[in-house]
């Protein structure tokens, strides 16, 4: 069976500079790295997490809590997360409490408080109370991805920011009647997100002089279904519709872009939409949308949990994750 000692043979390095190389640890150059990881995977080589354990004294694996796995976002970043593992000869264990939060004491006082891993991830939830003191109990390193939690450092992006670059894209295109498919969620999911882009919504349009109608605000609950509804029904019922829609999420923006296409209504000529994310389908759908990348995300904030376990001082204040407006044929010029 190849060993470490193989891959080090093969590209003329230490075995310790393979095992960093493999971990994804500091002290590597980009080029040595990719050496490394294209010999392991030619030679067939697979870190043993079960000898690793056995010298460290770790269980050799990270946990990730979500809401649900069957979310894109969710699931992008988990993909990430799972890179970095599978680099560094982590297991990957998931905690999912399915979208009904009824599974929160048993993970919670169950699952997780077996110490059954090492570092642990949790991904766009509120904790409560008791939620916070298991984790502090836990005495490994924990961050947040995805959204802010008080009392837990988190990665993600600036999502106020985020939302103003979206509406001022629509105001640099002259619209002024600019309404909002705004998100949220049962159950702790997305905690502060929602709350933060409706925010930073209003802001904008604030600071800009611009109307707020209450008849131009639905909420999609940031899924399709929701969003198409919820759009479908505002176009079809205001006294004077809006020109744009800011959408908080790319998912209620494919909702209201069905929504207009049912009506009838010509986008982006009579109705310009933009949303937040660059889903996988954005742009087969031509949706002008602020990207973000959570496979990324979930790879730094793994990368910084790994890099603790090996003795790194904890990173307190991740920097933000970038985002960038991608334009595409969903938004245009303000109808005359």
């Amino acid at each position: 069976m190849t060993g470490i000692e193989d891959v080090a043979v093969a590209t003329g390095v230490s075995t310790a500079t393979v095992s960093r190389a493999l971990r994804g640890l500091a002290g590597v150059s980009a080029g040595t790295r990719a050496r490394v990881l294209s010999a392991a995977q030619e030679l067939g080589y697979v870190p043993s997490s079960a000898a690793s354990g056995l010298a460290s004294g770790r269980t050799m694996a990270m946990g990730v809590l979500l809401p649900l796995i069957e979310r894109w976002y969710f699931s992008a970043v988990l993909e990430g997360v799972d890179r970095q593992l599978r680099a560094a000869g982590y297991d990957l264990i998931v905690f999912s409490l399915g979208g009904t939060g009824v599974n929160r004491e048993r993970v919670f006082h169950r699952s997780i408080l077996r110490k059954r891993i090492d570092a642990l991830l949790v991904m766009c939830m509120e904790l409560t109370e008791d939620e916070h003191l298991a984790l502090r109990e836990l005495e490994s390193p924990t961050i947040v991805v995805g959204g802010s939690v008080q009392g837990v450092r988190h990665v993600g992006i600036d999502d106020g920011a985020a939302v103003r670059d979206a509406v001022e894209h629509l105001i640099s295109l002259g619209h002024t009647r600019i309404g909002h498919v705004r998100g949220g969620g049962a159950f702790g999911l997305y905690f502060e997100v929602p709350r933060i882009r409706e925010e930073s919504y209003l802001a904008t349009m604030a600071a800009h002089g611009l109307p707020l109608r209450d008849d131009w605000s639905v909420f999609g609950d940031f899924r399709f279904g929701e969003a198409k509804i919820a759009v479908k029904r505002m176009l079809s019922t205001v006294d004077e519709r809006p020109t744009a829609l800011f959408c908080s999420s790319d998912e209620m923006a494919f909702g209201a872009l069905i929504a207009a296409s049912e009506l009838g209504i010509s986008v982006p000529g009579e109705l310009s939409i933009v949303g937040i994310d660059d889903h996988e389908f954005a742009e087969p759908m031509g949706l002008t949308t602020v990207r973000q990348v959570p496979e990324e995300q979930g790879a730094f904030a793994a990368d910084l949990l790994l890099r603790e376990l090996e003795g790194a001082l904890p990173v307190l204040n991740p920097p933000m994750q970038p985002h960038e407006l991608i334009q595409r044929t969903s938004t245009g010029p303000a109808p005359r």
